[in-house]
């Protein structure tokens, strides 16, 4: 039979993963240090657990309602006005798989056929895929070394076209830790007002900023009515095997988003949604202690792997959000993908090539400090043995 008959274009076209490309060989390798997942090596904090226990013990196994329960959403609601100042009632929230899931119902719920998404590159890799299943057309807008690896507001209108639909703003950046302070932000926001589009803003990283306050694009002047803002407990939380996140938008886009949601997912696990319910309101009571404290952690390893990578000689600006790295290769003759196909060969150390992030991340490599420091130091040892062996 020929399955290339059978399987859909879109889908077969679309290219796998390059985060995962190196992690079969990993999982096999007992000697390996993976830096490549960004997942955070923190447990769960046991009062978010204790809640997901309690919820099982009381029987509460049944669906809750499409949009999620009602009480996380509206703690949802009050903790996005008080830690990020945007504001959206509970009914312009839904829990979600995870921000998976939110992304593709964003992208599903607003796209026709041959509609244009602009997306920063390099940026996170589901974004493009996620575009094309959804039947539209991903523009990337290239973001240089010089610019700090953000995208100015004339490369974004110069990506414009008539068929230009949205803009993704995934701040803090994955891969390259990139933060849009709020001046950078306004004026990216004047160009999708005057152009009448709509902002796609990922922000799961908001907790994860290491100086000041996360901007969020919803509390923009002028910007909620046409925002898209997701986000989840994943990264912040460490919850990423609970897959719970949210979307929040206007009432008319969050509707024809819970259409698809509806028939697709029908709602996030539940118990999942008590944990989520739990990590708000014990975080609320505490400031968001837990948190704090994890973000002080990934502040430590950002400074160390950072100042690593630059004294072996491999350019790295320092990350301002999420937990990555993204240092160029350039000075060593190689791209990222052969530098991360050696080290993992030679070195038994892997990390993402940086061109799985988008063409404007060939020279450059991923690297989570998402991991120990023991990992992390005896990673950047072998890393510096391999570049001190290429020069």
């Amino acid at each position: 039979m020929n399955y290339d008959e059978i399987i859909g274009k879109t889908a077969h076209s679309i290219p796998p993963s390059g985060i995962r490309r190196f992690f079969g060989i990993v999982e096999e390798d007992p000697d390996a240090i993976s830096l490549g997942v960004g997942e955070p090596d923190f447990v769960t904090p046991w009062e978010i657990r204790d809640a997901a226990i309690k919820s099982l013990q009381k029987g509460y196994t049944a669906y809750t309602s499409n949009s999620g329960l009602k009480r996380l959403r509206e703690e949802i609601s009050e903790y996005l006005f008080s830690r990020f100042n945007a504001k959206y009632s509970p009914d312009e929230v839904m829990v979600t798989i995870g921000a998976s899931e939110a992304i593709d119902l964003s992208l599903r719920a607003l796209l026709n056929a041959g509609e244009e998404v602009l997306v920063p590159d390099p940026s996170y890799v589901s974004y493009c895929p996620a575009i094309a299943l959804a039947g539209g057309v991903a523009v990337p807008v290239a973001c240089s070394p010089e610019n700090g690896l953000k995208p100015t507001p004339q490369a974004v209108e110069a990506a414009i076209t008539k068929k230009t639909k949205a803009v993704i703003l995934p701040y803090p950046n994955n891969p390259t830790g990139a933060v849009l302070n709020k001046a950078e932000l306004e004026a990216i926001c004047a160009v999708i007002k005057k152009h009448n589009l709509i902002a796609i803003s990922d922000e799961i990283y908001a907790e994860l900023t290491y100086s000041g306050r996360h901007v969020s694009v919803a509390a923009l002047d002028g910007m909620a009515e046409r925002t898209v803002l997701i986000s989840g407990f994943s990264k912040a939380f460490a919850m990423t095997g609970w897959r719970v996140g949210y979307v929040c938008a206007p009432a008319e886009i969050l509707g024809a988003m819970l259409k698809i949601h509806q028939y697709t997912i029908m709602c996030a696990p539940t118990m999942s949604q008590y944990a989520a319910l739990a990590a708000l309101v014990t975080g609320k009571e505490s400031g968001f202690a837990a948190v704090e404290e994890m973000r002080d952690k990934y502040d430590m390893r950002r400074r160390f792997v950072v100042n690593a990578f630059n004294e072996m000689g491999l350019q790295c600006s320092e990350p301002s959000g999420a937990f990555y790295a993204f240092p160029s290769v350039k000075s060593l003759g190689l791209t990222g993908e052969q530098f991360a196909e050696q080290l993992l060969r030679e070195k038994h150390v892997a990390v993402v090539p940086g061109d799985a992030f988008g063409a404007a991340g060939k020279e450059h490599v991923r690297c989570s400090y998402a991991t120990g420091m023991a990992q992390l130091s005896e990673a950047m040892k072998r890393i510096g043995e391999f570049v001190a062996s290429r020069k």
